[in-house]
């Protein structure tokens, strides 16, 4: 197995737990503040893995472009996770996460129009029925 595939296989399962960890954690919590300790524990969880790692000399290397998009990325995970959490406020996770991993066709989709990556005809299926299932789930 690849190495990339691996890491790919991991963070599928570490998400699916987070859908229900998360919903079983929020109950009775506003939504934002769930987000905010959930972010504490990522930060520090992050940090310590690169402090162990000797990887924070790299702080000096981040420079213009770099820090921009790393910036921006961090915003959109923080809006992609205050979202999430308020979704599973209001609804199953049965029913969130299928719809919250419609991020997978819209990172495909950006994939090819922000970096030219292909979409093959067989990447094209699979991403339509992912689209085709998560619609599906909205109904259920």
């Amino acid at each position: 197995m690849n190495t990339w595939v691996f890491y790919a296989l991991l963070s599928a399962m570490a998400a699916g737990a987070t859908a229900i960890l998360a919903k079983i954690g929020i109950q009775g919590v506003p939504s934002n503040l769930a987000t905010a300790v959930r972010t504490v524990v990522v930060l520090v969880f992050a940090w310590g893995i690169v402090l162990a790692r000797g990887e924070a000399v790299g702080l000096r290397d981040l420079k213009g472009r770099t820090l921009v998009f790393l910036v921006l990325s961090g915003v959109a995970t923080g809006l992609s996770w205050l979202a999430y959490f308020k979704a599973l406020q209001l609804a199953p996770a049965s029913r969130v996460a299928p719809i919250d991993k419609l991020s997978l066709p819209m990172t495909v989709l950006l994939a090819w129009l922000a970096l030219g990556e292909p979409i093959s005809l067989r990447l094209g299926i699979g991403i339509g029925l992912m689209v085709v299932g998560a619609v599906l789930t909205v109904g259920a």
